[in-house]
């Protein structure tokens, strides 16, 4: 074949990337039948050259056919099969304005052109006056032939599924779903003449979109009853590799399997092999999507034989395979990338001459087929034949763009290498037809090529922080959270809007590692309390915030703000899960679309947890120092004169009830703290060294440092965010409120504790920490409070060796005494509380809290 192809673009319709099979068929002479979208199908003239009709259809399209008389099309969905009647669109597009001659005619399919109510169906086939068509169910296919006349159901067939593993893998790839085909096959033996309407529908055959078999090829391959009965047979390719057949005559045929493919099969066609000109065909052709051929022929057997048998050429081509279509001596198919033609007649040699070397031929032929230079084809009509002899394909592109592509002619006389000086310039065109299908397939694979290598280095660089994350958790020793490559840390404040106070966390991402968080992570915080109210049901429910970023470079910080509580709503303490999430689907793209197991893939990479505790949540009132930026004097006033209302709503209340607020019972807790841990541990403002290298401070400096350490500093990560630059007591007591609105006090003083044994008294330095408060839950939310930040501190204290051994012990024997006489007290209270039915329960309750606050007014002291 020499010269280059002439590709002409008629239209472009756009391609929606569904994953069903883009359609292409003739249909009269001028027009063209065709879908590229799941809802619509086009009628375009190839002789006006423009878009005549669209129908729209009321779901995804699966097959279309035109009847025989060319009066009526129909069209597969997966509700049904629906009959559009072609002069309808012709009558549409003739009473269009003459201004809008540009537009094409449209339908909208409705149920009134429902003519088969099957669900499912994927292919259809039209027989004489039979309606055929194939579905699939659960694991059987299933043929359903019907009356074209009244649709009245004669006939359902069934096969089982062989296997749609293939089938499912080859989907991935390609990115299209492979719908099932059928032709009808008939024996040339049998004549087809027009046939009035009356005529049976077995004998109403037309030669449009079917195929015609040598009368001994198609004896050899249906059978001789079938060939007897002068029966077409249906042909059927299906996705799971299977070749299977069904005769029309005799009644009660079975579908049977012609052979097995073992991938999907997407083609079946007919030619004429060695036939130089028209006539029946010789060979059956089936091409797999993986690019298996299957030549199926007749042969004359060997010496020994009288008769001839089927001869099945096996071969494998460049795949994939996306469609094809075959004339009298070669198959065209496209994969893709490129648009092939194969020459059958070096493939089907005769039988007898199948030696090892004509085998190795043949598989060479398979191998190396020539190429058109046309690239990005999806879908291919019949092909046809001009005046000039020249052969026309007509493809449908990937991008849907309606193309004819005109093949040059055959020359017989191959020894004058002289190109006709008529032909020089289209030789010239279509070397610029065929350079720029070229650039253009080549820009396609750049930018397929740098896509990959973003997506490549990309997920490097999660994986990359992925084992960073993943290594600093999973350490023996647990790296501090200030060490930690990526962190975070937060401040909780109390803010006002719209004259309601509520309790907000401003968490801030660190990214100290190396590497830079791109496009696709998303900072997840779960914030969920760790105890509830009474009256909140105690549903363990979190609230999850995402915040997706783009590019956090190493060095830099993101804060996000979120809700903690509103005053009074919320109890403490509240736990706060930070962690890392990345979504391989917005790092696929589009691509994701085709992989099913990856559309729901997330990475999640746990940082640290955070915990808002009591102390967090105090609002201090007093006393603070005076030394306040001139900025916040301002904004306080607004406080002042709220603090001012609400003494005096409280005052009013306490008056009208008698004075029960300000006598009401108060709640206290307390935590002792030795003197000599606090200057060991504490960087305290002021202070001067003694001659062993540590502070020396005045009692007063050692409480009230403490109270500034506890309310100010991080434990755990999260800083209370207060008024001012930073919390600077000018006392030893502190007043405040807790979230739902009770007063507070905190009080420190510096006390000595003196054991006496064997006549001799020891005694040791320490300060009293003591929470004061009318609830009960602030004293032991609180009291909680302070127990986790004095456990922080003992883990940065220098091991020194203890000088008041004895103190301590002699103060844990007691401890323990006084614990066992508290639980015999306990015991009693609950063997009272048994025996006690229908009594009230308010003694066991009242000696219980006599229990929970001696527990908490005498600690142990901690050195």
């Amino acid at each position: 074949m020499e010269g280059r192809c002439a590709v002409e673009t008629w239209a472009e319709f756009g391609f929606s990337g569904s994953s069903c099979t883009p359609m292409l068929k003739f249909a009269v002479a001028t027009d063209v039948f065709l879908c590229t979208d799941n809802d619509q199908v086009y009628v375009f003239s190839s002789q006006e050259r423009k878009l005549t009709a669209v129908i729209e259809c009321p779901g995804p399209v699966t097959d279309l056919v035109e009847s025989h008389d060319r009066q009526f099309l129909y069209v597969a969905c997966r509700s049904g099969v629906y009959c559009v009647s072609l002069q309808l669109l012709s009558s549409r597009a003739q009473s269009s304005p003459g201004d809008a001659s540009s537009s094409p005619a449209e339908l909208k399919m409705s149920t009134e052109f429902l003519a088969v109510a099957e669900e499912g169906v994927l292919s259809l086939l039209l027989v004489g006056s039979l309606l055929l068509t194939l579905s699939q169910r659960d694991t059987s296919w299933i043929l359903t032939l019907y009356s074209s006349s009244n649709y009245e159901m004669l006939h359902s067939v069934s096969l089982p599924l062989v296997s749609g593993v293939l089938h499912s893998d080859t989907e991935g790839k390609t990115g299209m779903r492979k719908r099932p085909l059928l032709v009808c096959v008939h024996s040339s033996a049998v004549a087809t003449p027009p046939s009035p309407p009356s005529t049976s529908s077995l004998e109403e055959t037309g030669s449009g979109g079917h195929l015609s078999l040598e009368p001994v090829l198609f004896k050899l391959l249906f059978g001789i009853d079938a060939a007897l009965a002068k029966s077409p047979v249906i042909l059927c390719g299906l996705p799971d590799g299977c070749l299977c057949f069904l005769p029309l005559r005799p009644q009660g045929s079975r579908l049977k399997v012609l052979h097995i493919l073992e991938q999907p099969v997407v083609f079946v066609g007919a030619s004429g092999v060695m036939q130089a000109g028209p006539g029946p065909a010789q060979c059956l052709v089936a091409v797999g999507e993986q690019g298996r051929v299957v030549l199926i022929k007749s042969d004359k057997g060997d010496s020994k034989g009288e008769g001839k048998r089927t001869v099945f050429i096996e071969g494998c081509v460049q795949g994939p395979v996306m469609c094809g279509c075959v004339d009298t001596k070669r198959l065209y198919y496209s994969t893709g990338s490129d648009l092939l033609v194969l020459d059958l007649s070096e493939v089907s040699s005769d039988s007898r001459e199948r030696d090892g070397e004509t085998s190795s031929m043949v598989d060479a032929a398979l191998q190396s087929p020539t190429s058109l230079n046309v690239c990005r084809v999806v879908a291919l009509a019949e092909p046809t034949c001009n005046t000039a002899g020249e052969v026309q394909l007509l493809g449908l592109s990937v991008k849907g763009q309606l193309q004819r592509i005109t093949l040059p002619v055959e020359r017989q006389d191959a020894s004058l290498p002289k190109v006709p000086s008529t032909r020089g310039g289209r030789s010239v065109k279509d070397l610029l037809s065929a350079i720029g299908d070229v650039c253009e397939r080549a820009s396609v694979l750049k930018i397929a090529i740098k896509s990959k290598n973003q997506i490549l280095r990309h997920l490097n660089q999660v994986l990359n922080i992925s084992f960073l994350l993943m290594a600093s958790t999973n350490a023996e020793e647990h790296l501090p959270v200030q060490e930690k490559p990526i962190r975070c840390h937060a401040t909780a404040g109390w803010s006002r809007l719209l004259q309601k106070d509520s309790l907000n966390l401003t968490c801030v991402l660190d990214n100290s590692s190396p590497y830079i968080l791109e496009r696709g992570w998303t900072l997840s915080i779960a914030v969920f309390p760790l105890s509830y109210p009474p009256g909140a049901g105690g549903d363990n429910s979190s609230t999850s915030f995402s915040f997706p970023f783009h590019n956090l470079h190493p060095g830099e910080t993101l804060e996000v703000s979120l809700p903690l509580a509103a005053a009074g709503e919320t109890s403490f303490p509240v736990t706060v899960s930070c962690s890392l999430d990345f979504s391989l689907t917005g790092l696929l793209g589009e691509e994701a679309e085709y992989l099913p197991g990856l559309q729901s893939s997330c990475v999640s990479l746990p940082l640290n947890t955070l915990t808002v505790d009591w102390l967090h949540a105090l609002q201090v009132t007093s006393p603070i120092a005076t030394h306040r930026k001139a900025t916040s004097q301002s904004y306080n006033k607004t406080d002042t004169i709220q603090a001012f209302l609400r003494s005096r709503r409280i005052s009013r209340s306490g008056r009208a009830e008698g004075g029960e607020e300000t006598e009401r019972e108060r709640h206290s807790a307390s935590v002792r703290v030795s003197s000599e841990l606090l200057r060991d541990t504490l960087v305290l403002k002021g202070s001067d060294l003694d001659a062993q290298g540590r502070s020396k401070l005045a009692p007063q400096n050692v409480c009230v440092s403490l109270l500034e350490w506890l309310l100010s500093e991080a434990p755990g990560g999260v800083t209370a965010g207060r008024q001012g630059d930073k919390i600077a007591l000018s006392s030893s007591v502190v007043r405040a409120q807790d979230p739902n609105g009770h007063a507070v006090k905190l009080t420190a003083k510096e006390v000595n504790v003196r054991e006496e044994s064997t006549g001799e008294e020891e005694s040791l330095t320490a300060v009293e920490v003591q929470v004061e408060s009318s609830s009960i839950a602030a004293v032991c939310g609180l009291h909680h409070a302070l127990l986790r930040r004095i456990q922080a501190l003992l883990q940065t204290a220098p091991e020194r060796a203890a000088s008041t051994k004895t103190v301590q012990s002699l103060g844990l024997r007691q401890a323990v005494q006084r614990a066992e006489r508290l639980l015999q007290q306990i015991r009693q209270s609950r063997v009272s509380g048994s025996f006690g039915v229908g009594v009230s329960t308010r003694p066991m309750t009242q000696s219980l809290l006599a229990v929970y606050q001696e527990l908490r007014e005498n600690p142990l002291l901690v050195i």
